[in-house]
């Protein structure tokens, strides 16, 4: 009797326990290929999570925008659509701007340095301008820049007349300071607007050039490290909250400084292995810049600053001290441009 009494004192002790860690099921989205690295990141980051959490938190990545168009993701976390989801800040010109650093020309070197110190940065800013969601991490491609149909850009000049789909909101203002048109579109739909003659060109990382095809439609490549794009993984803030704190912190375990660094790497890898894929099929020309040329392109750049630090201060931010702690974070990471 007594054994029997104590057996049920103990469930009932451990009960509450167990039921606080049901199986949570994500769903997690982004809008890029099944054959993109982040795909296979996004899987590794899952697992991780997995296993951290003892099982309990299991996940299905969505690829494609099976879910929802590109420019919707931050807008499908912040409502639940999905659970987990891979967004572009520059898709939203003007409602992210602190993060909009990032995207500021011949800032970062380095994939896996550049998303470890904009991510250690950005912690800090996060919950001002992204308040409607769980903020995960950030990270970047390789730097990359001009990639065109039509005609060689080596200079800042050449960029007039042209219509290019930019990669983000501080390369379309780029693109409009220097006489051009911007064509806006996600990037699977970037090879389609170039063939049809809707765009001249792109800026874009070199290893996603070839696997959406838009290597076929241009034959310009300027090899140079004019900007990155920002990225952030987010978290649906109801599907964290009703998480135990066990499952709470396998997510925490993997929204963090290194885990930015470990989802920057894997793609840097795979964007930097495009530049010789493109250089190895005819008809293309990939060029450098000169020291000359270059410092054009980093004078021309100059009001892309002004306009970022205004925008920030619009909302109460210090662009100065901002900036400052930016660049220290990717020097402290080996990232910081030269």
């Amino acid at each position: 009797m007594r054994k029997a009494l104590l057996a049920l004192l103990l469930a009932a002790s451990v009960t509450p326990a167990l039921a606080q860690e049901k199986t949570i099921d994500l769903k997690i989205s982004h809008w890029v290929p099944a054959s993109h690295p982040l795909q296979k990141a996004l899987e590794d980051w899952a697992a991780a999570v997995e296993k951290d959490s003892g099982g309990t938190i299991k996940s299905k990545v969505f690829p494609a925008q099976q879910l929802g168009k590109a420019f919707d993701h931050y807008d499908m976390a912040r409502d639940g659509i999905a659970d987990v989801t891979y967004v572009n800040p520059g898709y939203q010109p003007g409602r992210f701007p602190i993060i909009g650093a990032g995207e500021l020309p011949f800032l970062m070197s380095d994939a896996k340095g550049g998303s470890q110190g904009l991510d250690a940065w950005y912690r800090k800013y996060a919950g001002q301008e992204m308040k409607d969601v769980k903020y995960c991490l950030a990270f970047i491609h390789s730097p990359s820049s001009f990639h065109v149909r039509t005609k060689k850009v080596v200079v800042p000049e050449d960029v007039k007349g042209l219509k290019i789909r930019p990669a983000d909101a501080t390369m379309a203002n780029f693109v409009t300071l220097l006489g051009g048109t911007n064509v806006q579109s996600s990037a699977p739909e970037v090879r389609d607007i170039i063939e049809r003659g809707v765009a001249d060109g792109v800026t874009f990382p070199w290893g996603s050039l070839v696997l959406f095809g838009v290597d076929k439609v241009t034959k310009y490549h300027m090899e140079a490290p004019l900007y990155v794009t920002t990225f952030v993984f987010v978290i649906n803030k109801d599907k964290y909250g009703a998480m135990s704190d066990h499952q709470k912190q396998a997510i925490d375990n993997n929204c963090n400084v290194e885990a930015a660094g470990r989802v920057g790497e894997l793609w840097g890898k795979f964007e930097d292995a495009g530049v010789d894929k493109v250089k190895a099929q005819d008809g293309q020309e990939v060029y450098k810049l000169t020291p000359e040329q270059t410092a054009q392109w980093k004078k021309a750049a100059e009001p892309l600053v002004k306009t970022w630090g205004d925008a920030v201060r619009k909302g109460g931010t210090d662009p100065d001290a901002a900036m400052t702690e930016l660049k220290a974070s990717l020097a402290k990471y080996n990232a910081l441009a030269q």
